[in-house]
């Protein structure tokens, strides 16, 4: 009779670890961080219509990195949440923390059971109410680790180096403007040559827009928010 193989369960929560972790640095980094009235996030993606980040809630912003087609199926999932909950209750009772946790034990469930492991990681992004919440940036990884960031972050391959990056540039009360070309900074540097406007996708969150506090960049206005910082 053969003798099954044997696998000892923290060898495999280190292999499944691995291959999520090698899927999502095949991706392009997204960086995040705080501006005067918001928060804006910065991704390479040459793609036109197919996008890293979108709105989920009226203040709360979605971005991710990894495979495409698992990272949109939960953003569809967190927006039918959010709209649910704010039908059934109220709409300021849709919050950045709680989808964050929703995602946070979705991941896990999923990194613990049967299939193979997402290859992705999320920022759940939300700017103050008229309550005077302050700004929240929570990152969760393709295990449903979760982060509670403060004032910048970077997801996907290089991480660590870029958000160390991010640190030097940061400051308190960025302009929009000084903001976007932080991120495109850091970019550039680990990509290790100039990343052109048409390949950069540029959304966030701005306090000063009304209700629906989420904007997305075109072409041409990521371009113009370059150049006003370089001139």
């Amino acid at each position: 009779m053969a003798v099954p193989f044997y696998v000892s369960p923290e060898q495999v929560m280190k292999d499944r670890a691995e291959y999520a972790r090698k899927g999502i640095a095949r991706g392009r980094t997204l960086v995040a961080l705080e501006f005067e009235h918001g928060i804006v996030f910065v991704g390479e993606n040459p793609s036109r219509s197919l996008y890293k980040t979108s709105e989920i809630y009226d203040r709360i912003a979605y971005a991710a990195v990894g495979k495409y087609n698992e990272f949109e199926s939960l953003r569809v999932a967190g927006i039918r949440l959010a709209d649910v909950k704010g039908y059934q209750y109220g709409r300021t009772d849709v919050t950045a923390k709680s989808l964050a946790n929703a995602y946070s034990q979705a991941l896990g469930g999923i990194f613990m059971g049967d299939s193979k492991p997402f290859e992705v990681e999320l920022l759940i992004a939300e700017v103050p109410d008229a309550d005077g919440r302050s700004r929240e940036l929570y990152h969760i990884l393709y295990d449903g680790s979760i982060v509670d960031e403060q004032h910048y972050v970077a997801i996907g391959g290089q991480a660590e180096d870029l958000t160390t990056a991010l640190g030097e540039r940061f400051e308190e009360g960025l302009s929009f403007e000084r903001a976007v070309a932080a991120g495109v900074g850091v970019l550039t540097g680990a990509a290790e040559r100039e990343v052109p406007a048409s390949d950069l996708e540029v959304s966030g969150l701005d306090t000063r827009r009304q209700r629906r506090q989420f904007f997305r960049l075109t072409e041409g206005e990521v371009a113009a928010t370059i150049g006003a910082t370089a001139s």
